[in-house]
């Protein structure tokens, strides 16, 4: 999600922001009513619908357009956010740059197409147009008319979605690139149909060199309302505790009744059932194995 660490919220992939989950409301009870403001792109609330509140501060909701590897040449949308709007442009194309390697729930879903230590160079805006200078390892980007419009559209479309940008060129340390081009095919057309939401995966928290687990997070991969939740041991012995909804409803929270021993890579039994912001619905049940991170 100072950029804050949403690590927390999808292990360090769909958020950018350092969120503290003691700002988490129940879902039992009702959240007092929220003081920050929440801006979102027209993009985001297209695909993910409306930015849930912050309790402070601004936060802006945009998408990010990660290149399909399943249909070449097609994206797939995902949400991120952030409280620094200077930067939104710049750090978003460096999360895309980077890919989502890691994300076990998609994977062989999403390709690569950026050469290794490919890197932003600058962003800058002169009226409508944007221009993305990328350093010279875009320039090994493979030959391949696909992935190379998976290129384009991957970066013109998350840059086309902030107010204001009507216009996008694409260059290479400093020159002009062959790419620049394609920026003229890249449309909505390219983005691919979200299906139902997924879960990401179960992480326990814990105080900084405790021993104890306080709470588990089950992270989802946009904005959901959680209408089941619960998680057990290995044993299938349900744990017991309190479930919140977490900031920007992208995980639920299980406040452990009694402290957890629990090591990494246990497996944890979740059970889920859950709707996204736009009413696509999921459920299931599954053994998910269990990170844990300091806070």
């Amino acid at each position: 999600m100072t950029q804050m660490n949403l690590a927390r919220i999808v292990r360090g992939v769909f958020l950018l922001l350092v969120v503290v989950f003691a700002g988490c409301t129940s879902r039992q009870d009702t959240p007092p009513e929220a003081k920050g403001r929440v801006n979102a792109t027209g993009a985001f609330v297209k695909y993910f619908g409306p930015v849930p509140p912050v309790d402070k501060g601004t936060c802006y909701g945009f998408v990010i357009y990660f290149p399909s590897a399943r249909e070449p040449g097609k994206v797939l949308p995902f949400p991120f956010f952030s409280f620094d709007e200077a930067s939104l442009k710049k750090v978003a194309l460096g999360k895309l740059i980077a890919g989502m390697g890691d994300q076990k729930a998609y994977q062989g879903e999403l390709a690569q197409p950026f050469p290794a230590g490919s890197r932003i160079l600058d962003v800058s805006q002169t009226a409508g147009t944007v221009t993305v200078d990328f350093s010279k390892e875009l320039n090994s980007v493979k030959p391949d008319p696909q992935v190379r419009q998976a290129v384009v559209n991957a970066v013109t479309l998350t840059l086309r979605q902030f107010n204001g940008v009507t216009t996008v060129v694409i260059k290479v340390e400093g020159a002009g690139s062959p790419l620049n081009k394609l920026v003229a095919k890249a449309d909505e057309s390219a983005v691919l149909p979200l299906a139902a939401p997924r879960l990401l995966g179960v992480t326990g928290m814990k105080e900084k060199g405790a021993a104890n687990i306080e709470e588990i997070d089950a992270f989802f991969d946009r904005p959901v309302d959680i209408k089941e939740l619960s998680l057990s041991g290995a044993d299938g012995k349900k744990i017991e505790g309190d479930i919140f909804q977490s900031v920007f409803d992208m995980a639920g929270v299980l406040k452990a009744k009694t402290p957890l021993t629990l090591q990494a890579g246990a497996p944890i039994k979740v059970h889920w059932k859950i709707t996204d912001k736009l009413g696509r619905s999921a459920s299931g049940d599954a053994d998910v194995a269990l990170e844990i991170k300091e806070h």
